[in-house]
C-alpha cells in the first residue's frame, strides 16, 4: 500500500486567473515551440505570473536526462539541439515586453557543454532586442564543468541562479546525479567568477527535512556567498513522485524569512506556493541595490 501523505491544508490555494494575457502568452508559446517550466514543472502561480505577462522559458526541449524525484518534467533521452530558439525566446520576450525575463533549462547530460552555449546564446538575443531587460538563468550543474559554467558567467546575466533544493541529508534521495557539495561549489565559482553577479538558490519544504537542517542549509548558501533565497512547499505532481511529508504554515514560512534575512541575504522570499522565479523582478532590484551598497 502506497504512503499517503498529510490532507492538504486550506491555505494551498492557486488563484485561477486566465483572462486575456493568459490566452495571448499560452498562444504565443505554442506558435513560437517554445517551452515553459511554467506548464511543464506544474508551477501553481502559472496563472498568476501569466496574467502579470511574466513566464520562465525552459530551453534545450522538454525532455531531461535526469528524474529527480519531485519534478515533473519529462525524462528520457533528448533528441533535439535547436540552434534557433534562443532567437525564439528573444522574440517571445520582445512581444511580451518583459521587463525581466527568466531563463532555465532541461539538465542536458547528453551534451559536452551541457547547453552551456545555449545559455549564453539566449543571453545575448534577449539583451539585443531589449536592452532595458534583466535577465535571470535558472541553470542545471553541468556535472560540475567549470568550463561550461564560465561560458554562462561570461555572458552576463543579470542573475546566477542554481537550486541546492533541499537539505544535505536528503539530497541523494530527492535530486537524481545532482550533488550538495557541487550545487555549492558551482554557486561559489559563479561568485569568483563575476563577483557583481547576484547569486541565488532555492529550497523546497515538506520532503522530510528538519527544522535545525533548514537552518544549516542557509547557513551553507550564504558561506557561498549566495545573495537571494527563495523557500516553497513541495507539492507532489503525480502519485509516483515524492510523498509530501509535512505542509509549512504560513506562520513558519515568514518565520524562516526573517531566519534568512537575519543570515544576511539581501532578499528572501518564502512562502507556501513561492518557486524559485517567484517575483524575479522584485529580487533583481533587492539584490543589484544591495550590492551597490555593499
Amino acid at each position: 500500500m502506497k504512503k499517503q501523505g498529510p490532507k492538504k491544508p486550506d491555505w494551498i490555494r492557486i488563484k485561477l486567473t486566465t483572462g486575456e494575457n493568459y490566452t495571448e502568452i499560452k498562444d504565443m508559446m505554442r506558435s513560437k515551440t517554445l517551452h515553459t517550466v511554467c506548464e511543464e514543472a506544474r508551477c501553481p502561480n502559472i496563472y498568476e505570473c501569466w496574467a502579470n505577462r511574466t513566464a520562465t522559458f525552459m530551453i534545450l526541449g522538454d525532455i531531461c536526462t535526469r528524474a529527480c524525484r519531485f519534478c515533473a518534467v519529462n525524462t528520457g533521452m533528448p533528441t533535439e539541439l535547436d540552434l534557433q530558439e534562443p532567437e525564439r525566446v528573444a522574440e517571445a520576450a520582445e512581444r511580451m515586453g518583459l521587463r525581466h525575463c527568466v531563463i532555465t533549462s532541461v539538465a542536458r547530460d547528453d551534451l559536452q557543454d551541457g547547453g552551456a552555449s545555449i545559455f549564453a546564446a539566449t543571453i545575448h538575443a534577449v539583451r539585443k532586442r531589449l536592452p532595458l531587460c534583466s535577465v535571470e538563468v535558472l541553470i542545471p550543474d553541468f556535472m560540475g564543468s567549470e568550463e561550461a559554467l564560465k561560458v554562462v558567467m561570461d555572458a552576463k546575466p543579470d542573475i546566477l541562479n542554481h537550486n541546492v533544493e533541499t537539505v544535505e541529508r536528503l539530497s541523494d534521495r530527492v535530486r537524481a546525479k545532482a550533488k550538495y557539495d557541487r550545487t555549492l561549489e558551482l554557486l561559489r565559482r559563479a561568485k569568483t567568477m563575476q563577483p557583481k553577479i547576484p547569486s541565488k538558490s532555492s529550497i523546497m519544504l515538506g520532503v522530510g527535512e528538519e527544522w535545525d537542517e533548514i537552518l544549516k542549509t542557509m547557513d551553507d548558501l550564504r558561506a557561498h556567498d549566495v545573495d537571494i533565497l527563495t523557500i516553497g512547499q513541495y507539492l507532489q505532481p503525480t502519485p509516483k513522485h515524492l510523498v509530501v511529508e509535512k505542509y509549512y504554515t504560513p506562520e513558519e514560512f515568514a518565520l524562516l524569512k526573517e531566519e534568512g534575512l537575519k543570515r544576511g541575504f539581501s532578499h528572501v522570499e518564502s512562502g507556501p506556493l513561492v518557486r524559485s522565479s517567484y517575483h524575479a523582478h522584485e529580487q533583481v532590484q533587492s539584490a543589484q541595490k544591495n550590492l551597490v551598497q555593499a
